[in-house]
């Protein structure tokens, strides 16, 4: 179960990368829920990912989709 803290920070990134990527929230949302990497990364491991720097993480979450075969 997702916690306060991990819903905002998993927020807080679907925003950045809508920025970076030039989509909107919601398309990025499906974005990284189609590859799985919003639970099985970025939820999961919250404890890590949030104590980086906010371009290293988009940056890093980035490379990860085109990793999964996703064009962003």
């Amino acid at each position: 179960m997702c916690k306060k803290a991990e819903m905002q920070f998993s927020i807080f990134l679907i925003y950045q990368l809508a920025e970076k990527w030039h989509m909107t929230p919601s398309e990025v949302f499906q974005t990284l829920n189609k590859t799985k990497i919003l639970d099985d990364y970025i939820i999961k491991y919250y404890d890590v990912l949030h104590t980086q720097g906010k371009k290293a993480l988009v940056e890093d979450i980035s490379d990860f989709v085109r990793e999964k075969g996703i064009a962003v």
